[in-house]
């Protein structure tokens, strides 16, 4: 089923590409970003990378470029490298403020190195841990403001811990 889908989108996309009223550079943008999440999803994630730098060389339009900043994100991320993934999130974040997934990601890093400096069970951890904790409560309140049906685990932790400031999220 995914192979059609993945099928479908680049028929669809290819179509697109030529009816729209687009110019060589976007066309040519587009087509790098379309390489990208073609790699990202078959988890060649060096090809996928090379295809967002180069979409981000050619596109101007910031939206677009979000994009292309976020899924390097989800590379980096996917990798294990949570400094660049947090940079190109953030970068992400610059340019289109309006990505609860980016937002969403960050706090989950936030989370899961809080986690690893909890069980470090040293004062110093502990109290990096809960600055780190408070981060990721930081970023899933400003995600849940954008998508407030989203990220239910996120809401629950924010309940739980009693960082919910605000319950309207």
């Amino acid at each position: 089923m995914g192979n059609f889908i993945d099928k479908t989108f680049t028929v669809i996309a290819d179509i697109l590409l030529k009816l729209l009223p687009a110019s060589k550079q976007e066309k040519q943008a587009f087509s790098y970003y379309r390489a990208g999440m073609a790699a990202q999803s078959r988890g060649q994630y060096a090809e996928a990378l090379e295809n967002y730098y180069e979409a981000l060389q050619v596109e101007e339009d910031p939206y677009d470029r979000s994009y292309a900043l976020y899924n390097i994100g989800l590379i980096y991320g996917n990798n294990g490298k949570y400094t660049q993934a947090l940079e190109f999130y953030h970068q992400a974040l610059v340019l289109n403020p309006n990505l609860p997934q980016a937002l969403n990601n960050i706090a989950v890093i936030y989370h899961s190195q809080a986690l690893r400096a909890q069980s470090m069970d040293k004062d110093d951890y502990l109290e990096l841990s809960k600055n780190l904790f408070d981060k990721a409560a930081e970023y899933w309140r400003q995600a849940l403001k954008l998508a407030p049906d989203n990220y239910p685990g996120a809401r629950n932790w924010l309940k739980v811990t009693g960082r919910l400031n605000n319950p309207d999220i």
